[in-house]
């Protein structure tokens, strides 16, 4: 819906046409974890951007605070203007597991716990992650759903699942053998270790 307000996310177009629609995961307490509200109103405003005769292209990123490097700054990231900013927050830490916890297999496949994830991936309007912090477990999922990743300096990315005792849930197994080669795909499955831009 147009002009909607979200909890999760910060949604705006921008650029010097405003065509450009701009994505910013916003739960910084929880370090962007990707819970069932932020989901629900990232496909919200993802279909909104998608049926925008405006928006050519979509940019999602991490919250302000991620990328705005000292008081003052611009809070939008750099990467529509050329450049980056040095701090690294998270794009997205992951999945909510405080959330997840307490459900067993049947009640995340019964309610269509994923359902919705994977919108990112179906829009048919380029979508550029913009990433300069963390991008773990569901958050590395979420940018490798992106058609374009633009890693900053400090950009982490990394499948830590096997730490929990898990394996990525969202595609990132099959996502991260197309983007890193199987080799480096299966240690970071394996062993939860992160790699840099």
């Amino acid at each position: 819906r147009a002009g909607a307000t979200f909890q999760y996310l910060l949604v705006q177009k921008t650029g010097a046409q405003k065509n450009v629609g701009l994505i910013q995961l916003n739960r910084p307490q929880a370090l962007n974890a990707l819970c069932e509200g932020l989901i629900a109103e990232l496909r919200q405003a993802l279909e909104a951007m998608e049926s925008d005769p405006e928006v050519g292209a979509i940019v999602l990123t991490g919250s302000q605070k991620a990328f705005a490097g000292r008081a003052g700054a611009s809070p939008y990231p750099k990467i529509l203007a050329g450049g980056w900013c040095s701090t690294a927050l998270p794009f997205a830490a992951g999945a909510d597991i405080k959330e997840m916890q307490n459900k067993t297999f049947q009640e995340c496949y019964n309610s269509g716990f994923l359902a919705g994830w994977d919108k990112v991936s179906i829009v048919r309007k380029p979508i550029i992650a913009a990433v300069n912090g963390y991008a773990l477990g569901g958050g590395c999922e979420l940018a490798m759903m992106c058609d374009i990743i633009y890693a900053g300096e400090k950009a982490q990315f990394g499948q830590p699942e096997i730490l929990l005792g898990t394996i990525p849930g969202a595609g990132g197994t099959q996502r991260l053998t197309r983007a890193v080669g199987k080799s480096l795909a299966m240690e970071m499955v394996l062993t939860g270790d992160q790699i840099s831009a």
